[in-house]
């Protein structure tokens, strides 16, 4: 009887002592999931970016005029010798571009549509052709940086540090509701745009297209730092280069400037 009596008495004193560690020992942390730990940084390099481009400044940008000689390329190899153009662009969606020296060819665009205006007159823009312009502007880099962040539903995935034009950049996903993305290639020193890529599919052959558009040779202007070369590729050729020589910033472009009326002479 005593020996049983001294078990139990050992026992109850093991317990005790078990029960007493675990209220003793701390809670563990509540760990971040790898997607929200991994949307925090990606939102951490994003916002980091937007700063360096101007902040506030940039957020608040309402217009752009631009001035500077376009290229293009057929199968990456040059097919002009390139074209001055005028642009004065009005956020989101209004978009007028002159071009040649007498800047007699002009492409007006406001919302879904899109002009030619020649000396002939004003007719509605090529089918192809502003599905095209729709396309790059609706995958924009302000649109990214300015909207899309900001939508419900969004998704941001940081995909680690890489190399994109020979420079180190932290490379960020963004995906909309609507499942389109965009990845994003941002220097790692000054935390600028470096490279955009964005793919879709054509609804035609189903084939999966890729486009790039590289910013390069940044500039401050009205305390933005401003890319003044710009180029696009398509599947891997390029397809387009862009030198800005004049850039300016929130001018009060008025709206009848993107005004057309098909079959109306050239204003």
């Amino acid at each position: 009887m005593k020996r049983f009596l001294s078990a139990l008495a050992l026992t109850v004193l093991v317990l005790q002592t078990l029960a007493l560690a675990q209220t003793e020992v701390a809670p563990p942390s509540q760990s971040i999931p790898v997607d929200q730990g991994n949307a925090r940084k990606a939102r951490a390099v994003l916002d980091r970016t937007i700063q360096a481009l101007g902040g506030q400044a940039y957020l608040n940008l309402q217009d752009i005029t631009q001035e500077g000689r376009t290229y293009s390329f057929y199968h990456g190899r040059p097919n002009s010798l390139g074209i001055v153009f005028w642009r004065f662009y009005k956020f989101p969606d209004k978009d007028r571009i002159e071009l040649t020296k007498k800047r007699d060819v002009i492409y007006v665009y406001n919302g879904d549509k899109g002009y030619e205006i020649t000396y002939k007159g004003t007719r509605p823009q090529d089918a192809k052709d502003l599905t095209e312009y729709l396309r790059r502007s609706h995958y924009a880099l302000d649109r990214v940086l300015r909207k899309w962040i900001n939508e419900p539903g969004v998704a941001l995935f940081y995909e680690g540090e890489t190399v994109a034009e020979g420079k180190p950049v932290d490379q960020v996903t963004v995906m909309n509701a609507h499942n389109e993305g965009v990845t994003l290639y941002l220097d790692t020193s000054d935390h600028l745009p470096v490279k955009k890529t964005f793919t879709w599919r054509d609804a035609t052959d189903k084939q999966r297209n890729v486009e790039d558009e590289v910013y390069d040779n940044y500039r401050d202007v009205q305390g933005i730092p401003t890319p003044h070369t710009i180029t696009r590729s398509y599947n891997g050729d390029m397809s387009s280069q862009r030198f800005l020589t004049s850039v300016s910033y929130n001018q009060g472009i008025a709206d009848s400037q993107f005004a057309a009326e098909v079959g109306a002479a050239q204003k």
